[in-house]
């Protein structure tokens, strides 16, 4: 049981930081400046880095897209249509 349980908690780890290289897209529902979160409809939230610009035109009901780097533990880029 306790072999069941560690392998599942590694692949928990693993399957997370997959997704999180994966681009998040979609109508935003909350963006907060002050804290540079971007909260998305589908629940998701991306916290931006400070040297990442974020569009003046970002807001609530805008569409967004946020990018990340190769490894997927950093923002790169963030558009908006």
């Amino acid at each position: 049981m306790k072999k069941i349980l560690i392998s599942a908690a590694a692949l928990a780890l693993l399957g997370g930081s997959a997704f999180a290289a994966v681009p998040v897209s979609g109508t935003v529902e909350y963006y907060n400046p002050e804290t540079r979160v971007i909260t998305f409809e589908s629940g998701q939230s991306v916290t931006v880095p400070l040297d990442v610009a974020i569009p003046a035109n970002l807001q609530a009901g805008s569409h967004a897209s946020v990018d990340f780097n190769g490894r997927g533990d950093k923002v790169d880029v963030v558009f908006t249509r």
